[in-house]
């Protein structure tokens, strides 16, 4: 039954992962400026969220060109996913983001219990 609890965890960390995307690129389009700075917002920053992870955190480190491990993973994770948060709340959705910022965490602790990092 763990087994099946831990799966499911490993799993909301991966929509987690993928509401960061979609959080940051919803900001860039609701931004009150002209179109093609809407456009490049909200394409350019989930371009630079994803090259990020990918350089750093892929895979829980395993598949990054500079995994980090330790203090420096629990940083980017919290950088990371708190600029999804951010990025709800800078949007005006401040109880999704709240929401979000606390799924996280629960998550994130029970990775860490779990040994999952």
């Amino acid at each position: 039954m763990l087994g099946i609890v831990k799966g499911a965890n490993a799993t909301l960390m991966f929509f987690l992962e993928l509401g960061v995307l979609a959080s940051v690129g919803y900001w860039g389009f609701t931004l009150s400026a002209a179109w093609w700075i809407k456009l490049l917002a909200g394409v350019g920053a989930p371009a630079l969220f994803i090259a990020a992870w990918a350089l750093f955190g892929a895979g829980g480190g395993a598949n990054a060109t500079f995994p980090l491990t330790g203090l420096a993973r629990a940083a980017l994770e919290i950088l990371w996913f708190g600029g999804g948060a951010a990025a709800l709340y800078a949007s005006g959705l401040v109880t999704p983001a709240v929401v979000f910022f606390a799924v996280f965490v629960v998550n994130a602790v029970l990775r860490i219990v779990w040994k999952q990092v």
